[in-house]
């Protein structure tokens, strides 16, 4: 028995690397190619690179303006981000302690409007943002993210709270305090793990995004790293190890965040599955 379960253990371990390496592969080849010449790169995308050259990240820098954009793109996440933890935290706290029909219907609204697919809000979005005058505005696409990520971030802020006994602010109320000052000095502190999740979900999101700053911004200077990156495509040609190397230095900030904090995303999305 033991030695058939140490055989099914050594078989899905190897599944499990197989799986990862597959995963794996097309991040590992760009890394290896965007080293190469364009010469080297086209005659076999397989090979390892005779020289690790960095002439190709100096000039995807130079041509996508790397840290102009890099500036903007942390902007917006950021602020992105505070915006959404700022509202939904709220607003999940007081749908959850305000026992009406009227905050169930609007918690169950918000929860339908997660169903929406993007693609069909694009145009009306896009008219709404001409009409508030907000095209080629990091601040105000900062907002137009933080309406779209509410959504599921009110989700999870609803099923923590709920597991936070209502005495701790009947106790505060009491002594006298606020609710606003309840919320932020008692019940917040408590939400630390779907915080977390809320603020790294929604940044390697926005930080990723391609289509929405393509829809509202057309000025070159204020471009996301996603954008910039979009410009080393040429009409008849492309520059492939400038290309290979502006995606690898875009997706390993990303990358590097992810592995830092997987453990408390996992924590508190398995959490929020069992309260839920």
């Amino acid at each position: 028995m033991k030695i058939k379960r140490k055989w099914e253990n050594i078989v899905f371990y190897i599944l499990l690397i197989l799986l990862a390496a597959f995963w794996m592969a097309p991040l590992i080849l760009a890394l290896l190619n965007s080293f190469k010449s364009n010469g080297e790169l086209l005659t076999n995308i397989l090979s390892i690179p005779k020289t690790l050259s960095l002439i190709n990240y100096k000039r995807s820098i130079e041509k996508m303006h790397f840290f102009r954009s890099m500036r903007n793109t942390l902007f917006l996440s950021i602020f992105s981000v505070g915006l959404i933890v700022f509202f939904s935290s709220l607003a999940g706290w007081k749908l959850c302690r305000t026992k009406t029909k009227l905050s169930s219907m609007i918690y169950h609204l918000i929860i339908f409007s997660m169903l929406i697919p993007f693609s069909s809000i694009m145009i009306p979005l896009y008219r709404v943002v001409l009409a508030f005058h907000i095209k080629n505005n990091l601040f105000g696409l900062s907002f137009v993210y933080a309406g779209l990520g509410v959504g599921m971030a009110i989700f999870l802020y609803y099923q923590f709270v709920k597991e936070i006994p209502i005495e701790l602010e009947e106790a505060a109320e009491m002594d006298g305090s606020s609710q606003l000052n309840t919320f932020f000095k008692i019940i917040f502190p408590l939400l630390k793990n779907v915080t977390i999740t809320v603020c790294i979900t929604n940044f390697l999101w926005i930080w990723n995004d391609f289509l929405l700053p393509l829809i509202m911004i057309s000025d070159n200077k204020k471009y996301t790293l996603i954008l910039s990156t979009n410009t080393l495509f040429g009409q008849y040609s492309n520059d492939w190890s400038a290309i290979l190397s502006a995606l690898i230095m875009v997706v390993i900030p990303a990358v590097i965040i992810y592995i830092l904090f997987q453990k408390q995303i996992m924590h508190s999305i398995t959490d929020s599955a069992i309260k839920g």
